[in-house]
């Protein structure tokens, strides 16, 4: 007997102010729209819920859970029943996802749970939002009821948008997620299989590790290699619907304007292949908007697209376009949209852009009224393409946007102006010239600012905060003086190019050279960066803010309705935004304003969150006199060692020139009221190392402590072997790679009394660790012996460096985006001998440890096929699977001319059984002659080389905040207690005193060592508990075309014809 399926569930709202909520209700729950009928303006939705990593045997993904109400539910309409779970009929051994039914397929299509949302008619029965209270959810009227396999993300995300929610375990064993929707239903989630598929969740051969989901991104990790226990399917499931399949593909295109900037390309293509994976046709316009005015407008299929992420600029072209700022050549624009059958566009680039945007959308029923009239299009292209959405990408290297923390090509143009700063850096020293440097940044001093503490240069030059005397000449020169008269032999300054005084005169660079070379005499050159700035092979981290804003931006088409104001994708706190987009503009516009009315304090508010606490660290870097610039600098930054502390007359007589090194001090020749600050390396080598280690020695001299170098790890610390850095000594580390200190990975276990007396006898009061998870874990142990050597209970911090990314207590460690852009770079080369011999596969294998971040966030910066991570493991099925994989695409492209190049990142840790080399060798003898496969070692590569841009300016950052977290927690011994009696001049015990520095999205965090490796650490793995980069493992096989055919990823869509109407 045929059971009958359940079609879908139909909720109504009272208005559209209500639909709208709904609508971004169940987006966030996981839905996706599939489809608007401009009818009855409803809207179809179906569940498509994320999940992180690969699916266990015989389990069934939520994508294809069918649903039946519990009850009948407010938007129904129906009478309410008593709240009890119920799922519908599902075979076991579903499809992943539902396909399309084939002629003479004798297996029944699966439904997919499906929802109708859409505004109730006069008249009749609509929802609205019940005030309910939380602890009584469980015993509402239940309307809708789903399976899920993991609760507590869902949880995590509801609590996170303050939706009304409660989870509770039922005397059924299953656990039980109640959340209350807009409309007054009771929707709930739950993990308990119904009884027509009751071992759905059994058999699991792979298990599926939690992690923070991407706001808002279904389909962050599809289960492209799920492990099947009775057949292995060859072909990709389809990403589309019956209901797709029913109406005509939405088509939608993508513009870039304004300015070029790197990481543009890499937007391109993933709105072009995620468009695709939702079933739409992208277009690409050609030279922004003068392209919507002259037509020139070409469909996009998957191969279009390949090989765009190492490309700088924009392949499908900018220009500025005076015709589009009229009336005339917008209605012009309209036409084309129409007779192409596009509605919706996805815009990169600046604030003038994404205006532009907002403005064609609020024109645009005005705009067809008018085209009707004329009779240029007809009632029927009227009606169906009534709405036009729009989304915007911030694309800008000068990172003027507001509302987001970074633009997409702005970390490519700090990299080409330090790599031109550094290259000039060489000749001035040879030369003892000064040189000024002018950078892009007309509105906007990031640019400029980034790339002072990058760099360490001399003297900035920035719009938001001129310097506040009559005469910046002489506060200039003033400052340029005194590091002359320290024998320093060369000098830069940077010069932003919008920079002006406080009288908002413009300040250029050929006016400061004349400056330094009358003033003081010295060989002053300038050098105009210009579009250098621009060009070159975008960094990573624009690749990855390209790549997972283009994702973004699709989702937000789809979530998209006439009411919802067009949107701005931009980042805040390390996780992807959605603003209005014209409450973005008008802030942007605001600091151009509140420049222009001599309001820097307030210019300073309105940048993104690390602008004013950047500019204050490079102010105390400097010894700058704060008042300088207007304001006082942050009281951090001000922050000095109580009067009772400071005396060094603890220091052992034998402890100095025993111990110290040619060319620096003895450590008791250095008279100081301050702190005597011990930094020491431990662990692998990373970039960024010497850069945090030179602000720390400078802030310290500044502040009037004595930095001490502790060389090679615990052993130098055991051995006494340290020695005072000075300002010469550390002048030009920033731009080094390694660690001038010397490091290595052994711990003080054995060693903890020998390294107590050390510290006591060098009369050291704090102590900076710098490095990776063996730095974590010796802080963690010295201060677990406080109790036994008071020598230990001393400011205690450690600034995470290590290139595997594997510290708990921060997002970003040291080294990880230097590494990062040495594994795109690699991939870019090896995909380039790939495509050059047409038919090979490069198995890439990078660092990372236990912490499969390296390979996935390469991969997803790189264009890899796939990564291999420790976090999921590697067996046989898995590497069939993407045998078949390479076999399909191989097979397709055989004859078409296609030549992409493949690779596959491997961690160095995902298997003892299965290593590069033999994965190379399987593949070479499962490919059917097919493909080839080669091996590829990057090795410590990846550890060595100048830092990164960003790695140097997060590193002067972190080694900022800890120099004045340590004169806060070093406090003296209680007055008549032991310690006071030895002489001992800081004494902190407290957990609070040994903590961990990491950035938490834009914020800088100490987090005692205590409390981390307690709730946050897998010693055994040695990784963190969480890890924020995890979701986005799923875009790397997906934006590589594992989910399409192969037929369709090798196809160009360049002959898609154009939709036909009547006038």
């Amino acid at each position: 007997m045929d059971t009958p399926t359940l079609s879908h569930i139909t909720l109504r709202a009272r208005d559209r102010a209500h639909l709208g909520q709904a609508l971004a209700f169940y987006g966030h729950l996981g839905f996706s729209i599939i489809r608007h009928d401009q009818d009855d303006n409803g809207h179809w939705l179906v569940y498509l819920p994320p999940t992180s990593l690969a699916a266990p045997n015989n389990y069934i993904p939520k994508a294809t859970a069918p649903l039946v109400p519990a009850s009948g539910g407010k938007g129904s309409g129906s009478p309410a029943m008593p709240s009890s779970p119920v799922l519908a009929p599902t075979p076991s051994h579903a499809p992943a996802t539902p396909r399309r039914v084939q002629k003479g397929d004798p297996q029944r299509p699966q439904v997919p749970a499906t929802i109708h949302l859409r505004v109730a008619d006069q008249g009749s029965v609509a929802g609205e939002l019940v005030d309910m209270d939380t602890e009584k959810l469980h015993g509402a009227p239940v309307s809708l009821v789903f399976t899920t396999a993991d609760l507590v993300a869902l949880e995590k995300m509801c609590l996170a948008r303050q939706f009304k929610c409660k989870q509770m375990t039922r005397d059924d064993g299953g656990a039980y997620l109640y959340v209350a929707d807009p409309l007054g239903n009771v929707v709930v989630f739950t993990t308990k299989a119904h009884p027509f598929s009751s071992h759905i969740l059994q058999n699991s051969t792979t298990s599926i590790p939690s992690a923070t989901l991407p706001d808002a991104l279904p389909y962050a990790a599809i289960p492209h290699h799920a492990t099947e226990s009775t057949s292995r399917s060859s072909e990709p499931v389809s990403t589309t619907t019956d209901a797709d399949a029913a109406a005509p593909a939405k088509r939608i295109g993508v513009l870039t304007s304004g300015g070029d900037s790197q990481g543009m390309n890499a937007a391109v293509r993933s709105v072009v292949r995620m468009a695709i994976l939702k079933g739409m046709q992208p277009y690409a316009v050609y030279d922004g908007y003068q392209g919507l005015v002259d037509n020139r407008m070409v469909p996009f299929g998957w191969a279009d697209v390949q090989g765009l992420l190492r490309l700088g600029g924009t392949v499908i072209g900018s220009a500025r376009c005076m015709a589009f700022r009229e009336r005339a050549g917008r209605l012009t624009g309209a036409k084309n949209l129409v007779d192409r059958g596009i509605d919706a566009l996805v815009v990169v680039g600046g604030d003038g852009s994404l205006t532009g945007a907002d403005r064609l959308r609020a024109e645009w029923p005005s705009l067809l009224d008018e085209l009707l009239a004329t009779g240029r299009i007809s009632q029927e292209q009227r009606n169906r393409y009534a709405h036009l959405t729009i989304v915007g990408l911030v694309g800008s290297i000068d990172n003027d946007m507001s509302s987001t923390d970074m633009t997409i090509g702005c970390a490519s143009a700090l990299h080409r102006i330090c790599e031109a700063i550094d290259a000039i850096e060489a000749t001035a020293l040879s030369h003892g010239r000064a040189f000024v440097v002018e950078v892009m940044g007309r509105h906007c001093g990031w640019l400029a600012l980034m790339a002072a503490l990058a760099t360490g240069a001399d003297w900035l030059f920035v719009p938001e905060r001129p310097a506040l005397v009559e005469s910046w000449q002489e506060a200039m020169v003033k400052h340029l003086q005194k590091l002359k008269d320290r024998g320093q032999k060369k000098m830069l300054v940077i010069v932003s190019e919008g920079a002006i005084d406080r009288e908002c005169n413009p300040i250029k660079p050929d006016e400061v050279r004349d400056v330094l070379a009358k003033q003081l005499g010295l060989d002053a050159r300038v050098t105009t960066l210009g579009h250098v700035q621009r060009g070159g092979s975008p960094a990573f981290y624009d690749r990855y803010l390209g790549t997972v804003q283009g994702v973004r931006a699709v989702e937000e088409i789809l979530r998209s309705t006439p009411e919802t104001p067009s949107p701005m994708i931009g980042i805040s706190q390390n996780k992807l935004t959605v603003q209005p987009l014209m409450k973005a503009v008008e802030l942007t516009h605001a600091v151009s304003k509140a420049i222009d009315a001599k309001q820097f304090a307030r210019a300073m508010e309105l940048r993104d969150p690390e602008f004013a606490p950047a500019f204050d660290t490079y102010v105390a870097m400097n010894n700058l006199p704060p008042a300088l610039f207007g304001t006082p600098a942050p009281t951090s930054l001000l922050a000095r060692v109580p009067a009772t502390i400071g005396n060094s007359s603890s220091v052992a007589s034998n402890a100095g020139s025993d111990f110290s090194r040619p060319g620096s001090p003895a450590l008791d020749a250095i008279p100081s009221n301050g702190l005597r600050v011990g930094i020491l390396h431990i662990g692998a080598p990373a970039g960024g190392s010497n850069a945090a280690t030179r602000t720390a020695a400078l802030l310290a001299l500044n502040r009037g402590h004595v930095p001490i170098a502790i060389y090679n790890g615990i052993p130098g610390l055991a051995r006494g072997d340290a020695s005072v850095l000075t300002r010469r000594t550390v002048a030009n580390w920033t731009a080094r790679g390694g660690s001038e200190l010397g490091t290595n990975r052994e711990q003080p276990n054995n060693q903890i009394g020998v390294c107590a007396f050390q510290l006591q006898r060098l009369g050291i009061n704090a102590l900076i660790f710098v490095g990776g998870f063996e730095a974590f874990t010796a802080l963690h142990t010295l201060a677990a012996n406080r109790d036994q050597y008071p020598a230990l209970c001393i400011p205690m911090v450690h600034i995470p460096a290590t290139i595997s990314n594997n510290v708990p207590g921060t997002d970003y460690s040291l080294g990880s985006d230097t590494a990062l852009n040495a594994i795109v770079d690699a991939c870019d080369k090896l995909k380039q001998s790939a495509s050059a011999s047409r038919k090979r596969v490069f198995m890439v294998e990078v660092h990372g440890g236990n912490v499969g971040y390296l390979a996935t966030m390469g991969g997803l910066a790189g264009g890899a096929t796939d990564v291999y991570i420790p976090e999921e493991g590697i067996n046989l099925a898995r590497i069939q699977k993407d045998v078949d994989y390479l076999q399909r695409r191989y097979s397709a492209e055989q004859g078409t001319g296609a030549k992409e190049g493949r690779v596959f990142l491997r961690n160095e840790n995902v298997s003892e059984t299965y290593g590069t080399e033999t994965l190379c060798a399987i593949m070479r003898t499962e490919s059917g002659g097919l493909f080839d496969a080669r091996s590829a070692l990057l090795g410590h590569l990846q550890q060595g080389g100048s830092p990164s841009p960003l790695d140097r300016t997060r590193a002067t950052r972190l080694a900022a905040v800890c120099i004045d977290w340590i004169e806060r927690h070093a406090q003296p011994p209680r007055e008549g207690s032991p310690e006071a009696k030895t002489g001992q001049v800081v004494y902190s015990k407290v957990r609070e005193s040994a903590c961990v520095v990491g950035f938490r999205g834009a914020d800088l965090v100490f987090t005692p060592v205590d409390d981390l490796m307690q709730l946050n650490t897998d010693l055994k793995n040695r990784r963190a508990l969480e890890a924020w980069w995890m979701p986005w493992r799923g875009l790397v096989p997906l934006l590589a075309g594992y989910a399409v055919s192969a037929d369709k990823a090798a196809a160009s869509a360049k002959s898609v014809p154009e939709p036909v109407a009547k006038l």
